[in-house]
């Protein structure tokens, strides 16, 4: 038995803000000197992102930006230039607020499309690195969804972006090991939660680059040799040596504190193409018998160091920047959306999607 797609499904949440209204807000809320204010617009723009959309509600930030105030009290609008921000704790809250909507959307829409009932659920896999609660929504996906009680649940937590294609590789040993499995995967993440409030550079890429989203995969098993399209037939990893400083992600008093070095784009072009001359050519492939690349926008220098060892071309990419361009990274549902937009065109396979994430890792998945 191989594992095979049968629906994606996406949601986002109802505000949505162009980059350029992003950074009129992020000048509000963290610039302390003119020089810094004059700078943010700059970093926004280098993005390659158009509009975000997030759970935050763009109307109250409009109105922080036109009158320094806002008549509406909420702990993520701060009180003076000392305020860094919600606590922890008032993060998580929001996100067991907002995520289990938006989960339910993207599911909902997956199951629709597979074809498959909530009823014929037999395994469910979430997805998530912004927020922790037990329980989880995981539980509220059964009980809205109506997905049966007996319903085996695994979480794959705090992987960053390419968390999907970790919970992708767990469908895939489901299915292998029990072939009448139905398998809901579901990523939700609301980077905007942790948003960092004053000035640190680092931080303020982040800041201009993540955005809020949900996917949902529906798959199930099918025999070796079936003509199913958008079945997985390899998933790989790589940790790259000496390069646990390039990307971290840590659990900080006022949220979720990311920091991105700048040589994080050298490690991966430098790394990247051995490992997937490696890893494909135990599938009997080339990189160039690849006919589609869905690679995991985290920005828009680290698809040219994807595309420059690989020999790709800015048009094997497009798919990934559209979706950076439209939605912002979304951390782990990222890749998702690009799978999604590559099964709607019908784009050729074989598929590989990558994402990267701290470690520094690369994680890849092979499609047939």
């Amino acid at each position: 038995m191989t594992y095979a797609i049968l629906g994606i499904g996406t949601a986002l949440p109802p505000n949505s803000v162009e980059q350029s209204k992003a950074a009129e807000y992020a000048r509000s809320l963290i610039c302390e000197s003119e020089d810094q204010a004059a700078l943010l617009p700059v970093l926004y723009r280098q993005t390659g992102v158009r509009r975000r959309y997030m759970v935050y509600n763009q109307h109250v930030l409009e109105e922080v930006v036109t009158t320094g105030t806002t008549s509406v009290s909420s702990v993520f609008i701060p009180r003076d230039r000392n305020d860094r921000g919600p606590t922890t704790l008032q993060r998580m809250e929001r996100y067991m607020q907002e995520a289990p909507t938006l989960a339910c959307q993207a599911a909902s829409e997956a199951l629709e499309r597979a074809e498959v009932l909530p009823r014929e659920i037999t395994h469910l896999i979430t997805v998530s690195c912004t927020g922790f609660s037990a329980p989880g929504f995981d539980i509220a996906l059964i009980k809205r969804l109506g997905l049966p009680a007996t319903t085996q649940r695994v979480h794959v937590g705090f992987m960053g972006c390419h968390g999907a294609l970790n919970g992708l590789r767990v469908a895939r040993g489901i299915a292998a090991a029990e072939p009448d499995s139905r398998i809901l995967l579901c990523a939700v993440e609301l980077c905007s939660l942790h948003f960092h409030y004053g000035w640190d550079p680092k931080k303020v890429v982040a800041n201009a680059l993540f955005a809020d989203g949900a996917a949902a995969v529906v798959g199930a098993p099918v025999p070796e040799g079936q003509s199913q399209p958008w079945r997985m037939a390899a998933s790989g990893s790589c940790l790259i040596p000496d390069s646990e400083y390039a990307m971290t992600w840590n659990i900080g008093n006022h949220g979720f504190e990311m920091t991105l070095s700048t040589r994080v784009p050298t490690l991966i072009g430098e790394n990247l193409r051995p490992f997937l001359d490696s890893w494909l050519g135990r599938q009997g492939l080339r990189v160039e018998d690849i006919r589609s690349w869905a690679v995991h926008p985290g920005g828009p220098r680290i698809l040219s160091c994807v595309e420059e060892p690989l020999g790709l071309t800015p048009e094997q990419t497009n798919v990934s920047r559209e979706v950076l361009a439209d939605h912002g990274n979304m951390s782990s549902p990222t890749v998702l959306f690009i799978l999604q937009r590559l099964r709607e065109r019908e784009a050729p396979l074989p598929c590989v999607a990558l994402g990267f994430g701290p470690g520094l890792v690369a994680e890849a998945a092979l499609f047939v």
